[in-house]
């Protein structure tokens, strides 16, 4: 931003002295050479040289470089972590949907089961079924190659466990083991899910 410069400039005056002759004395006239010039003006502040204008601000400092932005995310790895959880999802809905008859339907007996039930013998078919093809499918999910381990882990927790259910289920387990079980098994979902979710997938 410029500044507004003031520049003085020192004026002089020039005094000039004249005689006069009263009476009947005739004029004096002055000899030129001898002729007094008047005194140049004497220096002082009005006659000392304006001061040096201020100089132009200096530019501003140069602005810090702006920070490097994130790496993109590597591609490879963001699509294995899309691939399995959308893969580990599919899983989780199909053995859901199929184990639930087969839980209502030994619910409220506490340890003891009744597989003599028709109800539950089939909705124990069923459930096994499911269950069986979905750890095959979690397990699918969770050797996706380029996925990130954290991802990886709870997703094969996961398929084991729905593999062991299937085994209780099969030789007729108590109520305790199939809910202990199924207890874990939510939980490895619940980590599966929120990995997929800080990786950028969904499951």
């Amino acid at each position: 931003m410029k500044k507004s410069m003031l520049c003085g400039k020192a004026m002089t005056a020039a005094v000039l002295a004249s005689g006069l002759a009263f009476g009947a004395a005739p004029a004096a006239l002055a000899d030129p050479d001898a002729q007094t010039q008047a005194p140049g003006p004497a220096p002082g502040p009005a006659n000392a040289a304006a001061p040096a204008a201020p100089p132009l601000d200096a530019p501003p400092p140069e602005a810090p470089p702006a920070p490097e932005a994130a790496p993109p995310p590597d591609q490879a790895t963001y699509s294995a972590v899309v691939t399995a959880c959308k893969q580990f999802g599919a899983a989780l809905d199909f053995a859901s949907s199929n184990y639930e008859d087969f839980a209502y339907n030994t619910a409220g007996g506490g340890n003891s089961v009744n597989y003599d039930d028709p109800n539950t013998a089939n909705s124990n078919v069923v459930g096994r079924t499911a269950l069986r093809e979905a750890a095959s499918t979690g397990m699918d999910a969770a050797n996706t190659p380029g996925l990130p381990g954290d991802v990886a882990d709870p997703m094969r927790s996961w398929s084991f466990r729905a593999a062991k259910l299937l085994i209780i289920m099969g030789v007729r387990g108590g109520g305790d083991s199939l809910n202990s079980t199924a207890g874990d098994m939510n939980t490895d979902a619940k980590n599966a899910q929120m990995a997929c979710a800080l990786n950028g997938g969904r499951a």
